[in-house]
């Protein structure tokens, strides 16, 4: 199979996904949620477009290039946005989206 190939991004993606529903979730328990909207909207973005890149690498998708230089740029928002926050669950969310965007970099 082709997404072979990609066994250490599909690890990654999926860790990034698993991180940011995390912090998504635990945003919306923040004393402040609306200080955390754009940190929560950016973690809704990135999770969803890092398990759609993981479907369409293992569908042997034809843009999965291009696909990852999209994931690659959600993924360094959401990571930018997070790092702003002192949250434990946001400074894990920035190590998770800036290590995909690399591993996204590297395949688009």
């Amino acid at each position: 199979m082709a997404h072979e190939q990609h066994q250490q991004l599909l690890k990654t993606l999926h860790e990034c996904m698993e991180a940011c529903n995390h912090c998504f979730d635990a945003c919306l328990k923040e004393d402040e949620v609306k200080m955390m909207a754009d940190c929560i909207r950016l973690d809704r973005e990135c999770a969803d477009m890092c398990a759609y890149l993981e479907q369409a690498i293992t569908r042997n998708s034809p843009f999965v290039k291009e696909l990852a230089g999209v994931c690659a740029t959600i993924c360094e928002a959401c990571g930018t946005e997070c790092q702003k926050h002192d949250h434990d669950h946001c400074q894990e969310c920035a190590k998770a989206c800036f290590a995909c965007a690399e591993a996204c970099k590297a395949v688009a």
